[in-house]
């Protein structure tokens, strides 16, 4: 599905149904048949959010205040994995430490948005990254330089439960997060936790809504940062502009994650269809 969603995005609103099936080497009734089943809208609806006024759509439509997302029950309807997470934060001195004395377990993984390096430790998941529009050799490198004095063992099995979840896989209940990071990042990322699913906010609203109005930078670096991608949803963050910002994994993840996840809530809050006599 990774690549379903690349080529949606690459051969455009042009692309007829038979194109697209051809470049998974599918027919057009099967591939229809399985995206549609996973994304929970067909090919050609997801086309309607590439454009490339998707993101400034989204800023004018689905703009969150984030002192009054929560209060609204916005990210707790339970769409996507809203309802699964759940998370702790390093402490300041153990996070001063970089990761000295804590094992972290990692392994590979497919999915929707392309291979994802995941990392956890006995706590919860404390990293994810794709490497779509990388090596794995760097994502691996990236991650893994951010807590250098961890000791790091690869194992996919004990990490799979969470993962599964993670991507709507299974439904085993919260998924749990170890944050490992400064306190001003852990603050930021707290935020971005707070944007419901199809939502998205801006650098400057994260960080009014964190206390500091003027670190906009900051914020924008904090948000660089976030090690989970996917479930501390950074890729919901935008420019005032509508522009997409940064997004540390590529920009073409970016897009792919904004677009499928507006998609399935809208086709969520769709009327059901009507027979006609």
């Amino acid at each position: 599905m990774g690549r379903a969603i690349e080529a949606v995005d690459r051969l455009g609103p042009q692309a007829s149904l038979d194109t697209l099936a051809a470049e998974m080497n599918m027919s057009p009734a099967h591939f229809q048949r399985l995206f549609t089943r996973w994304a929970g809208v067909s090919p050609k609806r997801l086309q309607q959010y590439f454009t490339l006024g998707h993101a400034k759509a989204l800023l004018e439509n689905r703009f969150t205040t984030l002192d009054t997302a929560h209060a609204a029950g916005l990210s707790g309807g339970g769409r996507l994995h809203d309802l699964f997470l759940r998370w702790e934060a390093m402490s300041p001195g153990d996070f001063a430490k970089g990761g000295a004395g804590l094992t972290i377990y990692w392994g590979w993984f497919e999915s929707p948005f392309g291979p994802a390096l995941v990392m956890g430790t006995d706590k919860g998941l404390c990293g994810i990254g794709f490497a779509a529009e990388t090596t794995a050799e760097h994502a691996m490198s990236d991650l893994s330089g951010r807590w250098p004095r961890a000791t790091y063992v690869e194992d996919p099995i004990r990490l799979r439960p969470w993962v599964m979840a993670a991507f709507g896989q299974t439904d085993q209940g919260p998924v749990p997060l170890y944050l490992i990071g400064a306190p001003f990042q852990i603050k930021v990322w707290e935020a971005l936790m707070r944007i419901p699913t199809g939502h998205v906010t801006t650098y400057s609203e994260i960080a009014r809504s964190i206390g500091h109005p003027k670190a906009v930078r900051a914020v924008g670096t904090a948000v660089g940062r976030n090690p989970v991608s996917f479930l501390i949803p950074c890729h919901r963050a935008l420019r005032k502009s509508g522009g997409l910002g940064g997004y540390h994994w590529g920009l073409p993840v970016k897009r792919a994650l904004l677009a499928w996840e507006a998609a399935r809530v809208d086709a969520e809050d769709a009327p059901p269809a009507r027979l006609e006599a």
